[in-house]
This record gives structure tokens, C-alpha cells and sequence, in this order.
């Protein structure tokens, strides 16, 4: 399998359906809101640069329905069984988590969360649970956020009843990163924002409201449905909206980055590609290496 990561707004789903075109390939998206229907603009679905590229793991799940890693990780394996063995898979996204899950492999439990199971029991009794079942605790981040504090027990009380456990499929990976100038990175981010706004993006948040999905929901989706429903509730002018999205999407980058350095940091080697010359020349170079090294029919 080859992987393509990178900030938004950097490039991955052009370089995804040029190699898919090259090699014979097929798209498995690693995008945890592109999974919704009707979120096009916003979560940047650009699905007309696909042209006759077959992908997965789009449009798959109502905005009103749960979809969490676990269901993802089922999703993955699916999609990945369901490409023929003659075509090459691509996994292609930014959501660090998702591909974390991926590339090393989480263990996952499923874990069914009831919102009120734990509200009458302290922070303390919570703890306590935590550690009587796992005591190693190495994110101290889960014993410290109440919401973190519930979720970790929710999973550690599953993997003690012994509920379904998956991980992802074992593939031989090579992953490209795509790697650019910050300001260069920014840049981009601004242009599509206002790209976005003009093509409709706040009539698409107005949409979707009106077919039920409540302001906490798009809350719940962050950056553009978290500040456009803001601008739509009245508590925010259109100027205020605009200036505090960009830069909360120039802050998620950043983070985006810092998951893909956790990734490589777990052993995961990437490829990096400069963004500043031509990254397609790059990933097909590589991409033939890696698929002629493992004696690939392709």
C-alpha cells in the first residue's frame, strides 16, 4: 500500500488520483469528516478531481450518526479487501489519528458509551476504576480530562468483558509525506478558504441545519461548521467568522504536523516530499522503487 499524508490544503488528494492514475490504484480515504454525506465544501471533498479513480471511504455515514476509529478501522479493512489484487491501494488523508490507526496498527476494543453511565461518581472513583484495571498509565492526560477520563474506562471495562478487538490489515507500507513552507502552507489554506466561502460553503452549514442537524452538532464537527453555524446563530459577524477560521485552520495544520512526526517517531518511516518542486516526479520515482523492490505485478 502506498500512503499519502500531509497538512491540509498541501496537495494529497491531486497526488493521490496522479498515482492512482499511474499505477493502476484505488483511494481509501483517511478523512474523519469525509465520511458524512453532505459535508462537501467544507471538509474539502473536491470529489471532481477523482474523475474515473475509484475511492472508498467517502459519503459513507449520516451527519447525525456515530462514526468513531473503531468503525473506521472496520471500514479500512473492508475497503482495502474489496480493491482487487491487481490494483494498488492508496490510503490518503490528514486525520492523524486515523492514520496512526492504520500505520501502527492500534489495538481497538469496542467499547459501547453510555453519556450517563459515570455522571454520579467523582473524578477520584473514576481514577481508582482506571487503575485498578490498568495501572501502567502512561497518558496521564486521561486521569487528568473528566471526558478522557470516561472514555479510557469505557475501553478498559470492554477489554475486561472481552468485547471485539480489530486492527488494521498488515500491509508493506511506504508512506509519503508532503512537506512545504510554512507561509506556502498558509498561503494555500487563505486561498481555499475564500475559495470555499464563494462556492457556497455557508449555504452548505445552512443545509444542513435546516435538515435537522443541530448548532451543537456542527459544533461538534469544529472549524468551518464550528464558526460558519456561529456566524449563522448571529454571534458572530461575517468578518470575525472569516478571520477566526483561517486561523484556526492555519492551527490545525500545525497540529496535523505534529501527528505525523508522532507517527514517524513510532517507527513509521516517510518520505518527504519537497513541495517546492515537483512532488508528483517525486512519488512516482519512489513509488516504482518500492513496488519493483517488493517484485510488485504491477
Amino acid at each position: 500500500m502506498i500512503c499519502i499524508l500531509g497538512p491540509t490544503a498541501s496537495g494529497k488528494t491531486r497526488l493521490g488520483v496522479t498515482l492512482a492514475e499511474h499505477f493502476h490504484g484505488e483511494i481509501i480515504s483517511a478523512d474523519s469528516r469525509q465520511v458524512y454525506r453532505g459535508m462537501d465544501i467544507g471538509t474539502g471533498k473536491d470529489l471532481d478531481e477523482y474523475g474515473d479513480t475509484p475511492y472508498h471511504l467517502i459519503d459513507i455515514a449520516e451527519p447525525d450518526e456515530e462514526y468513531n476509529l473503531f468503525r473506521f478501522v472496520q471500514d479500512y479493512n473492508s475497503s482495502l479487501n474489496r480493491v482487487p489484487s491487481e490494483r494498488l491501494p492508496l490510503l490518503v488523508g490528514g486525520t492523524g489519528m486515523y492514520l496512526d490507526a492504520i500505520l501502527n496498527r492500534y489495538q481497538l476494543t469496542r467499547a459501547q458509551q453510555n453519556p450517563k453511565q459515570y455522571q454520579d461518581l467523582s473524578d477520584e472513583t473514576l481514577r481508582d476504576r482506571l487503575l485498578v484495571l490498568k495501572p501502567d498509565q502512561h497518558n496521564t492526560t486521561d486521569l487528568a480530562d473528566r471526558k478522557r477520563l470516561e472514555a479510557a474506562l469505557h475501553i478498559a471495562e470492554a477489554e475486561a468483558r472481552g468485547n471485539e478487538q480489530l486492527c488494521a490489515v498488515a500491509t508493506r507500507n511506504l508512506v509519503f509525506g508532503i512537506r512545504m513552507e510554512r507561509s506556502e502552507n498558509r498561503k494555500r489554506i487563505t486561498q481555499r478558504l475564500k475559495q470555499r466561502l464563494e462556492s457556497g460553503m455557508v449555504e452548505e452549514v445552512e443545509h444542513l441545519h435546516r435538515k435537522g442537524i443541530s448548532w451543537n452538532q456542527l459544533d461538534f464537527f469544529g472549524l468551518e461548521y464550528r464558526y460558519i453555524a456561529l456566524y449563522l446563530q448571529g454571534n458572530l459577524a461575517y468578518n470575525d467568522m472569516y478571520q477566526k477560521l483561517n486561523s484556526a485552520i492555519h492551527q490545525f495544520a500545525k497540529q496535523q504536523e505534529k501527528w505525523f512526526r508522532n507517527i514517524e517517531k513510532k517507527g513509521t518511516a516517510i518520505v518527504w516530499l519537497d513541495a517546492s518542486s515537483d512532488i508528483e516526479a517525486q512519488a512516482i520515482s519512489g513509488a516504482h522503487h518500492f513496488l519493483d523492490t517488493h517484485s510488485s505485478p504491477l
